[in-house]
């Protein structure tokens, strides 16, 4: 009897297909979106402007080969850089992710959803330089020099969304995958678009982005902790757009890259379970993402770092007489950035809950300056940490997954030598949250302008506010004529 066929080629898989749709066809209704979507590009703009600063950031930006030269390239903001697209995306990236100072979005996985600005930009300024009217063919994509700002506004909204609802409950760091993975995922639909793809070239590029896999999680966490989790999101966004270039040149795509037995995604990296979407992709996750106003901590310990702020005018004249420091936190800082022992660089104490607790207690603010070889000599930090214990609160843990709360909570209470002791200072929703979204936005304006300011004129930053503080103005410029205003001489 002749067996069956095993060579026809299934359907797309359903997720490819949603994403796909979602991405070409899905308005956005919600203005109020559009706010939160300029505040996160302000933001992310900012945090970008500011790692300008850091020469273990700057040292990767640039063409991969140095005195590379691209005509009518994308450029890099707070730089002369003018790249191929998906070096472009890369350095964006690198600036916007480096101090972890971008926006947060925090269920079974995290991640920061701004990452995907490095593709949107670097799409954006490409797309509108490249098709000028010049002696180069359109090749079959869409003439892309109308895009606007609101085009971009459109495709963060869009990229924050797959990321965040695809991490709503799909836990890929629960099997070693780093949730840079949902970046190329939503880099690749979003970049695709607005390159002008077709919904086959959607789909297409998007299996191939499932097909490349997940970097491991090794470099977040100790004892191998390491400056690749501040580059490893531009690596993603960047790599987001090499499959949308790919699909638009005619490369095939994978219809079954995620459901096929033995060899597809769901087999070979996630314990052979589906992924799935729990909710209709709409703007549900930029409506409620987290900001980083205060602090460049990992999100799991911003409230810590805010309990230990509240209680530095008590404690700095004591640090000596301190008998013991307790955190009281939820499961996922303990998972993540609870630490004891050595910590051997500035992206080992970045994501050590005890090490920002010190700084915030000794020195009444946290920066990232603080995360330096210089300040971290400091003996009074290590002498503070030795001191600490952290443990799980249930509600705490419950709390963070629940659905209508997305708390963040952690306390702080100091005990002294004497048998006295400070307040136990609870925060459990930080500044950036939703819940204290009136009282955080003023703060981000201020967080941006300052940032700004730490490499461009005060001319170009007060350009660049007055623009912001126009939403309409803001998205009826070409995307071309706002990335212009981010060149820094060369």
């Amino acid at each position: 009897m002749k067996s069956e066929s095993n060579t026809i080629r299934p359907t797309p898989d359903p997720l490819l297909c949603e994403i796909a749709d979602y991405v070409l066809s899905t308005p956005i209704a919600s203005e109020a979106t559009y706010d939160t979507a300029l505040h996160c590009l302000m933001d992310s703009l900012g945090c970008g402007i500011l790692a300008l600063s850091y020469p273990a950031c700057t040292k990767l930006l640039g063409p991969i080969v140095p005195g590379i030269v691209v005509e009518n390239g994308a450029r890099v903001p707070g730089t002369a850089f003018v790249l191929d697209p998906v070096a472009a995306a890369f350095n964006i990236g690198v600036l916007i992710r480096w101090l972890d100072f971008n926006d947060t979005w925090l269920a079974a996985e995290w991640g920061h959803p701004s990452d995907n600005l490095g593709a949107i930009l670097a799409v954006a300024d490409y797309g509108a330089q490249a098709f000028q009217p010049v002696s180069r063919p359109a090749t079959g994509w869409k003439a892309c020099a109308t895009l606007s700002m609101r085009d971009v506004l459109t495709a963060m909204i869009k990229a924050h969304e797959i990321q965040g609802v695809l991490a709503l409950e799909n836990s890929f760091n629960r099997v070693g995958l780093d949730h840079v993975l949902l970046v190329r995922i939503a880099s690749t639909a979003v970049a695709t678009a607005l390159l002008g793809g077709t919904r086959e070239q959607v789909i297409n590029a998007l299996s191939n982005a499932f097909l490349d896999g997940g970097a491991l999680r090794t470099y977040r966490h100790a004892p191998n902790t390491g400056s690749r989790k501040s580059w490893a999101a531009g690596d993603a966004t960047a790599r987001g757009v090499w499959h949308a270039l790919m699909a638009l040149r005619g490369e095939m795509g994978y219809p079954g890259a995620l459901s096929t037995p033995t060899w597809g995604f769901s087999d070979v990296l996630f314990r052979r379970q589906p992924i799935k979407l729990v909710r209709p992709l709409g703007s549900y996750v930029m409506e409620n993402v987290l900001f980083k106003i205060s602090f460049p901590a990992e999100f799991h310990a911003q409230t810590a770092v805010e309990a230990a702020v509240t209680l530095h005018p008590l404690v700095r004249a004591r640090l000596g007489d301190i008998a013991r420091v307790e955190i009281t936190t939820h499961e996922s800082a303990m998972r993540i950035i609870h630490k004891t022992g050595p910590l051997a660089n500035p992206a080992d104490r970045d994501h050590c809950l005890e090490y920002m607790t010190a700084i915030g207690l000794i020195f009444g603010a946290l920066t990232a300056d603080h995360y330096e070889d210089k300040v971290a000599a400091d003996p009074r930090i290590d002498a503070l940490r030795a001191k600490m214990t952290a443990v799980e609160d249930p509600r705490y843990s419950r709390d963070y997954l629940d659905a209508g709360k997305r708390s963040i909570a952690n306390a702080v209470q100091v005990f002294f030598t004497d048998g006295t002791s400070t307040p136990r200072i609870e925060v459990e929703y930080p500044i950036g949250h939703r819940r204290r979204r009136a009282e955080g936005i003023p703060l981000l304006v201020e967080k941006c302008e300052r940032n700004l300011a730490t490499h461009l004129d005060s001319a170009a930053v007060a350009k660049l506010l007055d623009v912001f503080r126009d939403r309409a103005r803001l998205e009826a410029m070409p995307a071309r004529d706002f990335m212009a205003m981010l060149v820094s001489a060369p």
